[in-house]
């Protein structure tokens, strides 16, 4: 995927951090993964170990927690899931204004494929990437990507 970049998206990307995340099962909030591991970085293919439980939710809530020392005026992510190269998921999140020199944290609530639609996490592990695109309004900010490997 193409995106031009606004010269003010080299700025805000200088400026963010993501400081930590984690996935909790959407019924009961237990946190399932976490990692203090700044996953918004371009250039490299970042990698996750997830328990394989976390296929067995209905929901996930994904919480990130992240700073930024600029001004964003709509951040908005799309997240493509792509298995063996090919588009699984396209999914969008819409944080929108973010106060410079914050800390922020969000949380989504994503819901889970039926059963019979999931794929096993023997097939799944180290065969998704979760690719995901940093806006500010329609300006590219960033790309990163993040190699899943189910445990």
């Amino acid at each position: 995927m193409e995106y031009d970049r606004d010269p003010d998206a080299n700025e805000i990307l200088e400026g963010f951090k993501l400081n930590w995340m984690n996935l909790r099962d959407g019924s009961t909030g237990k946190v399932l993964w976490q990692s203090t591991d700044d996953m918004s970085k371009p250039g490299k293919e970042h990698s996750a170990r997830v328990p394989k439980k976390v296929l067995k939710c209905k929901t996930v809530s994904r919480e990130v927690n992240f700073s930024s020392k600029h001004v964003i005026e709509e951040l908005r992510l799309q997240q493509r899931v792509l298995f063996n190269d090919s588009i699984l998921e396209d999914w969008h999140f819409r944080f929108g204004f973010v106060i410079p020199d914050s800390t922020n944290t969000w949380q989504s609530v994503i819901e889970a494929a039926p059963a019979q639609d999931m794929l096993p996490s023997s097939a799944l592990s180290g065969n998704v990437v979760i690719e995901t695109y940093f806006f500010n309004k329609n300006v590219l900010i960033s790309t990163s990507s993040v190699r899943v490997f189910y445990v």
